[in-house]
């Protein structure tokens, strides 16, 4: 089982710990409540190193880059990242990403941990620049470590411990700089809906930038938090979870992501099933819900609409900070719409639900 280099650390200091992809992980340490709340008012720090980074440097990366992905790369500035995915044929996705331009032929991939050996095979299988000089992919994960700083309070605190100008740095955008004393890249991009930074740097220093930071947000209310609060953070935020949300079978139209499809840019792999499904329409939507009555819906739960399984629950949770039950689901298009009423079978129970705009949570 893999390992972070924090995991004794989150060990002593009593964190709840499981098995999720081949990682072994922090799921809570004061409780997945507490956790969350404490991002959504005050500041949370989460040790995200089990994700994958993979580079592709080289004359041709970009070239690479923008046949393997959805989004326009030509958009993309030095020091500027992207939200955007690794494609399939048929218009889905093989992992969803976040691309950083370092210089105009080196990029920088974060991709989901357990997609990490797969998206590499994906990028370098389709490579047909066979010269590394050209076009070279590299799996870099062992060379970081990835810690994530979010919430309202959070610029506070790395304004203490760090020397990059955080007023210059907007939203998904990035920029080298020492954190703690410790060199590395400091991106502010974030998955909770709230303002945070991602720091990658050498695992060597691990545990010495996750004390340092912790310090740094005591006055603020700072908590450690682990994967418990980072998943309903993103439930509220509406955000996608490869496996739940977007998967081989689903794609990005379906998944509420036509905005990263840049059709317009020219040629990249899905984007003939993309531009038909466009002119034709989606089959299946995602929609979010509440629950109107008793009851928590969870992932691959069964969705009812007018006496008839019609989809099913893709997450699902006690929402923290809203305070009520909430849900995604794909269902079919005609029977999308906020406000109707669909049901979701709990242990063989329909329990009634209500259709509601997404996202559930948007900070002001």
């Amino acid at each position: 089982m893999k390992q972070t280099a924090l995991n004794e650390v989150h060990r002593r200091m009593g964190a709840r710990m499981v098995e999720f992809g081949g990682w072994e992980m922090p799921v809570e340490y004061s409780g997945i409540v507490e956790e969350h709340l404490a991002v959504r008012t005050r500041a949370g720090l989460f040790d995200v190193s089990h994700m994958g980074e993979i580079e592709v440097r080289g004359p041709k990366a970009f070239d690479l880059l923008q046949f393997l992905t959805p989004n326009d790369l030509s958009r993309l500035q030095i020091f500027q990242a992207q939200y955007s995915a690794l494609m399939c044929p048929n218009g889905s996705a093989v992992d969803d990403c976040v691309i950083h331009r370092r210089s105009e032929d080196d990029f920088f991939i974060c991709v989901n941990a357990a997609n990490t050996a797969s998206d590499f095979h994906h990028i370098a299988s389709r490579n047909p620049f066979h010269s590394p000089a050209e076009a070279e992919v590299r799996d870099v994960s062992e060379h970081y470590s990835q810690l994530a700083l979010q919430g309202p309070a959070s610029a506070a605190i790395l304004r203490k411990v760090s020397d990059a100008d955080l007023d210059r740095l907007k939203t998904y955008w990035f920029c080298k700089s020492e954190c703690c004393g410790v060199p590395g890249l400091l991106a502010r991009t974030g998955y909770t809906g709230e303002d945070g930074f991602e720091f990658y740097f050498a695992p060597s220093e691990s545990e010495e930038v996750w004390d340092a930071l912790l310090d740094a947000g005591e006055t603020f209310g700072l908590v450690p938090v682990g994967l418990g609060a980072r998943n309903t953070l993103r439930l509220e935020a509406a955000y996608p979870l490869y496996g739940h949300e977007l998967d081989g079978d689903t794609t990005l139209l379906e998944a509420n992501l036509g905005w990263i499809c840049k059709l317009e840019k020219g040629d990249f792999i899905g984007r003939d099933a993309l531009a038909r499904q466009k002119e034709h329409g989606v089959q299946k939507k995602l929609v979010g819900f509440e629950m109107a009555e008793r009851g928590v819906a969870r992932d691959g739960y069964p969705v009812w609409i007018d006496g008839k399984q019609q989809g099913r629950v893709t997450s699902g949770s006690y929402s923290p900070y809203l305070k009520k039950n909430i849900g995604l689901a794909y269902i079919p298009t005609e029977c999308a719409g906020p406000g109707r009423e669909l049901e979701i079978e709990i242990r063989g129970k329909r329990v009634r639900a209500r259709q509601t705009p997404l996202p559930f949570y948007k900070r002001k």
